[in-house]
């Protein structure tokens, strides 16, 4: 599960990164955008699934059912509310994902922070807490606040095996690098900064190296 301490920290990001750094190894990895939501009916801009389809090879069906996409910004479940489209459960978008025979690696992303609302009756913890992943990559950003916001959201996935990725860190920036030591040190947690160091992470847990 790739989740986030809120929205806009490049959670899309790394797990294209994660997915490319992946292949590059020889694992087939497949990723799923349970719901996502995006501004209007032709968005500009890639929306995630596209952006992940294009990181594992796979088709925007592949990752977010059409009908999973709403176009308004807002949390997927308050995006179908304001459309008047049906609600949904967790259940019901967990029940959807379907993966490619052969796939190793499958990764599922949340829509905004792990308290942000994935459906009507459920936020991210929710979401983590029935699917039961066997890792919770943790994307937060590196510089001031971020300590707040990943030591709480840790504690909310306290039950996880989680691995958190700071986004853009700077090894020259001393506030980085003081709140890297801060996370590993003081509280315990296991923290990367590349999609090199979060493969590998994958890997050791998967217990497998590259496909032969």
């Amino acid at each position: 599960m790739v989740a986030g301490t809120g929205t806009e920290v490049g959670k899309t990001w790394v797990a294209c990164a994660l997915a490319s750094e992946l292949r590059r190894r020889g694992v087939v990895v497949a990723a799923r955008k349970p719901a996502q939501s995006f501004e209007g009916e032709a968005p500009t801009e890639p929306t995630d699934a596209e952006r992940l389809a294009a990181a594992t090879g796979e088709t925007m069906a592949d990752v977010c059912p059409p009908w999973r996409w709403y176009g308004k910004t807002m949390a997927p479940p308050m995006a179908a509310e304001s459309l008047g489209l049906p609600v949904f459960a967790l259940r019901e978008l967990l029940d959807e994902l379907r993966w490619p025979t052969g796939a190793r690696v499958g990764l599922v992303e949340q829509a905004g922070g792990v308290g942000s609302p994935q459906a009507d009756d459920g936020d991210g913890v929710d979401m983590v807490d029935l699917l039961q992943p066997d890792l919770v990559v943790l994307v937060a950003r590196p510089g001031l606040g971020t300590l707040s916001d990943i030591s709480l959201s840790s504690r909310a996935l306290a039950s996880q095996h989680v691995l958190v990725y700071l986004n853009r860190f700077d090894p020259a920036d001393e506030l980085h690098v003081a709140n890297r030591r801060w996370l590993c040190e003081r509280l315990g947690l296991q923290v990367v900064t590349s999609p090199a160091e979060l493969a590998g992470g994958v890997e050791n847990l998967a217990g497998y190296g590259p496909a032969s």
